[in-house]
């Protein structure tokens, strides 16, 4: 089998898994994963340990669902290794400044020691750079470390990889699906998007009762571009990318995207917001849908978090996609700097620090603070919403489970592609706005 099959076979399985185990007992999150002479008595003749300060760039910033349940894991490593400080530095993963803020930093030599990044295009510059190290010796020596994770977990992210190499230990994986208010459907009559002209009509009707359809911004696309490539090409035809060509089947998706724009699909300030207000439109009932990963759920409001389910978007007419095609999996992991694994001084602290960051039970805050699927092998988060749940059963259904299209192409053409506003508005066709990607992944 392909690599890409065995990945969404693996992580099909875990989804699988974690239905199971709903219910059931959560299994052992004993597993703090941290330095055990960390918290040993030292002898009386021992020297005391040395301060280390140690820096941590993440994306649990901003509106992030997890946001304090990191603080909090990282409290608890200080507080059991008083001799560490650790600067908890973090962005958005909305906010587009946080990748120019890690490339910046990796090639500045102002590296993280720790840093939460995406695996994939994203990270490969800094990997062949020699910018992070590979993991693979340190989880080789820690068998209980290693073994706490869920394989198809550390598969993901070592597929993902240019060469092969673990250089990203995950902590939660996602999924993105199609987010519906069934309270504003219900009540206005409609029916659910469940196909294509299903999703058409609720845009329209939507529109005429002066409700947002779909709300996302026209510049931070990210969500917009995903699902309508997945939609319109399948699994095949988004994982080509663009350096070898444009699957035909991405202009339909594009054009697809016009065609719910002139139904009157997107919020009529769609042009200057961006991806946080978009999801608070929809988190205050403005919206009847959103575009979202799981990781967005635990910030809506109470009452329309109670109203939503997570679906599959509809396969678009004419093109290669099944309808149950699905984005997800451990798209995020912690990578660790070369600087701190060649600094004496820091790299058993840092590696402390990680071990205790992706810990069984530290991945058991922050899946039940943002809803992601553990990357812990028997690991079950507590309370967790319907919508979470609907997205799991939506993923244990599909036919296939892929990464996201900026995991797909560098960066550079990813920021080219989200330009859809001159796409949407006429002033460009499909065809070009893909054209101009393709050239600027070919250089």
């Amino acid at each position: 089998m392909k690599k890409s099959a065995l990945s969404i076979l693996s992580v099909l399985l875990v989804m699988t898994m974690f239905l199971a185990a709903c219910g059931n007992n959560g299994g052992n999150n004993t597993n703090t994963g941290g330095n055990a002479t960390a918290t040993d008595k030292p002898a009386e003749t021992e020297k005391p340990a040395e301060k280390v300060e140690l820096r941590v760039f993440s994306t649990f910033g901003g509106t992030d669902a997890a946001k304090d349940a990191f603080q909090a894991v990282i409290d608890e490593f200080v507080a059991a290794n008083p001799n560490v400080t650790v600067k908890n530095d973090v962005m958005s993963a909305n906010d587009d400044g946080f990748r120019t803020k890690v490339n910046t930093d990796m090639t500045s030599g102002n590296e993280p020691d720790l840093l939460f990044y995406f695996v994939g295009a994203d990270a490969n510059e800094i990997i062949k750079a020699g910018k992070v190290v590979a993991m693979d010796e340190i989880l080789d020596g820690d068998a209980a470390w290693k073994g706490g994770f869920a394989p198809a977990a550390l598969d993901f992210v070592k597929n993902a990889s240019p060469d092969g190499k673990t250089y990203a230990i995950p902590l939660t994986g996602f999924f993105e699906g199609l987010m519906v208010n069934k309270k504003l459907f219900a009540d206005n009559g409609v029916e659910l998007p469940t196909d294509w002209e299903k999703l058409k009509a609720a845009v329209s009707a939507f529109a005429a009762k002066g409700i947002i359809p779909l709300s996302a911004p026209f510049d931070q696309s990210h969500y917009l571009i995903e699902h309508f490539v997945l939609a319109a090409a399948g699994a095949e035809g988004q994982n080509k990318g663009l350096k070898d060509g444009i699957d035909p089947n991405w202009e339909k998706g594009f054009a697809a995207m016009k065609e719910l724009y002139d139904l009157g699909a997107f919020p009529q300030d769609a042009a200057t917001i961006d991806l946080g207000m978009a999801a608070n439109y929809y988190s205050e009932g403005l919206a009847a849908m959103i575009l979202e990963g799981s990781w967005a759920i635990g910030g809506f409001s109470d009452a329309v978090k109670a109203e939503t389910t997570v679906l599959p978007f509809p396969a678009i007419p004419g093109g290669a996609g099944t309808g149950k095609d699905v984005v997800g999996g451990f798209g995020t992991g912690f990578y660790m700097s070369k600087a701190a694994y060649d600094d004496a001084a820091k790299k058993d602290a840092t590696i402390a620090l990680l071990k205790h960051l992706t810990s069984a039970a530290s991945i058991k805050t922050i899946a039940t603070a943002n809803g992601g699927t553990p990357a812990a092998a028997g690991v079950q988060p507590e309370g967790l919403a319907q919508a979470v749940l609907d997205g799991f059963k939506m993923v244990s259904e599909s036919t296939s489970v892929n990464g996201p299209v900026d995991s797909k192409v560098k960066p550079e053409t990813f920021t080219e592609l989200r330009k859809v506003q001159p796409m949407l508005t006429g002033e460009k066709t499909p065809a070009q706005l893909l054209e101009a990607a393709k050239a600027i992944e070919v250089q």
